[in-house]
C-alpha cells in the first residue's frame, strides 16, 4: 500500500490521520475527556517530563483534535499543524509566536476587522512596530521590507474586497530580510489556494468557515514548520488556552471529508452569481478573482485553482440601498459568517469591519454601498433570481 504522503487529496480528506480505538469503529472516535490516567506515579512523571509521547491534558492535546490536525496537515502539505478554538485564536497565536517587543511586523492593510485590530492596536501596545502597506502594490512591499523584519501577514484574497497579494514575490522579499510569512487563507480555502507551495511559511485558517462549512462550530488552525508549531506555537496554546474542543474537532474532521466537493460547487455558483451581478445595470462594480475584470485576474490565475466562494459588489445608492436589498432577499440570509452551505450576505461597513475608522475602510475600498455574499450550495439560478428580485425592490424604493 502506498504511504499516506503519496495518497491523493480526496483519499487524505476521508482517511488522513485516522486512528481507530480498540473497538475498530468506522467513523472517527470522539474523545470527550479533559484528562488522562497513568498506571503509576512514575508514568505521570515521565509524561510531564516529555520522556514518553502521550496525552496528558486536553488543553495540551486530545486524540480527536490530533486526528483533525494530522488530516489538515496532510491536505495542506505542511510539516505540522496545531488547532485552535477559533480562527482569530489561530491568527493571534501565529503572530504572537513570531513577534515580541521591539520586533517589526509588515502587513497588508486589507485585513478582516479583528485581524486589523490585532496588528494595529494589540501588538503595537506590546511594543511591536507594525507597518501597513497596500497588498497589491509590490513597490510598497519592497520599501517596507528593506530592513530586518520578524513577520509578514496578509490575506489573499482579502476580506471583503478580494485584493490579492503576490505570495511568491512578497515571500521572496520577506525571506531576504529574515521575516516569516503568515498567510490567512480563509478566502483562498485549502481547495483553491496553496500558499506554502508559493513560498509562504505559515498558513492560518478559521475552520469555522469552509472546513466546517455548515454553520455548526468554531475552530481554527495554524500550519507551518515543525520547530515553529511544536515550539513557540505549542508553548503559547498550552499556557494561554485557546484550545480546540474535542467535539468541535470531530465535527471539523467530518467537514474535511466533503470540503472539496462543497467548495468546488460553491465556487461554480459564485462565478455564475458574479457574472450575473456584473451584467446588472444597478451594480457599480463586482469583485471576484476569476472575473476577467478583476484588476489582478492574471495573478489569480497564477496562484489560485478557482475563484473562491465569495462575491463582493457595490451599489450606487450607498447604505440605504444596500440595506434595502438585504431586507428584500428571500433565500439568502443576512449573516456575518461565510463559507457556509447556506448563502449569506453582510454589509461589511456596519458589521465585520465596523471597528475600522471610516478613513481606514475607504482606503481599502469598503464604502457604504459594498456588500459581501458568501455563496452556498443552493441552485445558482435561484440565487441569481433572488438577488435580481431584491435589486429591483432596492433600486425602485
Amino acid at each position: 500500500m502506498a504511504p499516506v504522503e503519496d495518497w491523493g487529496r480526496d483519499t487524505v480528506s476521508v482517511r488522513g490521520g485516522l486512528v481507530r480505538s480498540g473497538f475498530e469503529e468506522t467513523a472517527e472516535a470522539l474523545y470527550l475527556t479533559s484528562g488522562y490516567v497513568y498506571e503509576s506515579a512514575e508514568d505521570a512523571e515521565a509524561a510531564f517530563k516529555g520522556d514518553v509521547d502521550r496525552f496528558v491534558y486536553s488543553r495540551y492535546g486530545n486524540p480527536t483534535v490530533a486526528v483533525f490536525e494530522e488530516r489538515l496537515r496532510l491536505l495542506e502539505g505542511a510539516e505540522a499543524c496545531y488547532a485552535t478554538a477559533s480562527g482569530m485564536g489561530a491568527v493571534f497565536t501565529a503572530l504572537a509566536a513570531l513577534v515580541g517587543a521591539g520586533d517589526r511586523l509588515v502587513a497588508s492593510r486589507a485585513l478582516f476587522g479583528s485581524c486589523f485590530v490585532i496588528v494595529d492596536e494589540i501588538l503595537p501596545r506590546w511594543g511591536v512596530q507594525t507597518v501597513l502597506v497596500d497588498g497589491a502594490d509590490l513597490t510598497q512591499w519592497e520599501a517596507a521590507l528593506s530592513e530586518p523584519t520578524a513577520a509578514v501577514f496578509f490575506e489573499t484574497p482579502s476580506n471583503p474586497m478580494q485584493e490579492l497579494v503576490d505570495i511568491e514575490a512578497v515571500s521572496a522579499l520577506a525571506h531576504a530580510v529574515g521575516a516569516k510569512v503568515v498567510v490567512d487563507n480563509v478566502f483562498g480555502t485549502p481547495v483553491m489556494s496553496r500558499p506554502l507551495e508559493h513560498g509562504a511559511d505559515i498558513v492560518v485558517y478559521s475552520a469555522t468557515k469552509h472546513i466546517d462549512g455548515q454553520g455548526r462550530v468554531l475552530g481554527g488552525a495554524i500550519l507551518g514548520p515543525e520547530d515553529y508549531i511544536h515550539g513557540p506555537v505549542e508553548n503559547l496554546i498550552r499556557h494561554t488556552g485557546p484550545t480546540l474542543s474535542a467535539f468541535n474537532a470531530w465535527v471539523l474532521v467530518k467537514g474535511l471529508e466533503t470540503l472539496r466537493l462543497r467548495v468546488e460547487q460553491q465556487a461554480r455558483s459564485a462565478y455564475a452569481v458574479a457574472q450575473a451581478l456584473e451584467a446588472h445595470p444597478a451594480i457599480r462594480r463586482v469583485w471576484y478573482p476569476f472575473l476577467a475584470s478583476h484588476p489582478q485576474y492574471d495573478l489569480a490565475q497564477k496562484q489560485m485553482l478557482g475563484g473562491g466562494t465569495v462575491v463582493t459588489f457595490e451599489l450606487d445608492g450607498g447604505k440605504d440601498e444596500a440595506f434595502a436589498l438585504m431586507n428584500a432577499l428571500a433565500i439568502v440570509d443576512i449573516s456575518n459568517n461565510l463559507g457556509d452551505s447556506k448563502s449569506l450576505i453582510t454589509h461589511p461597513a456596519t458589521t465585520t469591519h465596523r471597528r475600522l475608522a471610516e478613513e481606514d475602510r475607504l482606503k481599502v475600498g469598503i464604502t457604504d454601498g459594498v456588500l459581501r455574499i458568501s455563496v452556498g450550495l443552493e441552485d445558482a439560478d435561484d440565487l441569481v433570481a433572488d438577488l435580481t428580485g431584491a435589486l429591483k425592490v432596492a433600486t425602485q424604493g
